[in-house]
């Protein structure tokens, strides 16, 4: 991906943990490199087709100087959160805020908080068969919709499918949602749990009915496994409730463990039963 450089920004501000850094202010230092595509505004000579680094210098200066942040983490956070934003062409960042006027009592040229972050692909299992099935998948795919920093990129068609696991209980309505977020997987974790409780999940019965459910399949090309989460979902490729929703609005999406596209793994499936 493409970069432009912003070197060592000037702004002078307030921030601090002591009174006399918030009283009296001092000089910060901050650089970004910003990731995006710029081969049409290479080949156009057009600014629509890329990011004026003026304004994000400007937007940059205006974080600084309208907010009050005890920590530089914070105001690497927060502008990091901003530019991505606020400027849709830039994919992913990196921000480095300098102090050189740390309050340490010692000689240093400047101490520096560096941060990547960055727009990330996930794809969501959604489903429910309890109640009103519809209006809970409804539900959810408006709380995704209502987070500043997640976007509803496809939902697929809604399928109707036995339930998995041997409990007996109700169908399932069944699809997919990719979405494009700027939150860490355990963070995205957290949210659509919060949104299961929402609606009234209540995790009883493992397998059992339930009012919504959402699954994180992919993120990325990411391969984790944690206590509290397992990314590819380790379940999916072998359920065609997941991969035929999932085909419709990402046929071509590379399982990264199993080296197959979303497609591949569902007619494997078939070909077996």
């Amino acid at each position: 991906m493409d970069q432009i450089t912003i070197k060592d920004l000037e702004v002078y501000a307030n921030h601090g943990l002591y009174k006399e850094e918030k009283a009296l202010g001092q000089k910060f230092l901050v650089s970004a490199i910003l990731s995006l595509d710029t081969k049409l505004a290479g080949v156009s000579d057009q600014m629509d087709y890329s990011v004026d680094y003026g304004k994000v210098c400007h937007r940059i200066k205006e974080i600084l100087t309208e907010n009050d942040f005890n920590l530089i983490e914070c105001v690497a956070e927060t502008v990091a959160k901003k530019l991505l934003l606020e400027f849709s062409l830039i994919r992913k960042l990196e921000i480095e805020v300098k102090k050189p006027w740390a309050p340490i009592g010692l000689p240093l040229d400047y101490v520096s908080v560096k941060i990547k972050r960055g727009w990330h692909r996930a794809y969501l299992g959604v489903g429910s068969n309890m109640g009103d099935r519809m209006e809970y998948i409804n539900q959810a795919i408006n709380a995704i919709e209502a987070q500043d920093d997640t976007r509803v990129v496809h939902v697929s068609s809604l399928i109707e499918t036995k339930p998995y696991g041997g409990v007996v209980q109700d169908d399932f309505l069944n699809g997919c949602i990719a979405i494009d977020t700027l939150k860490e997987p355990e963070e995205l974790l957290d949210f659509l749990m919060d949104v299961e409780a929402q609606a009234g999940r209540v995790r009883t019965i493992h397998w059992g009915p339930r009012t919504l459910d959402l699954d994180i399949l992919m993120y990325d090309d990411l391969v984790m496994n944690e206590r509290r989460l397992t990314i590819p979902h380790k379940e999916m490729h072998k359920r065609l409730f997941v991969l035929e929703p999932l085909e419709e609005i990402a046929p071509y999406l590379m399982h990264p463990l199993l080296g197959q596209t979303i497609t591949q793994l569902k007619e494997k499936i078939k070909e077996e039963q």
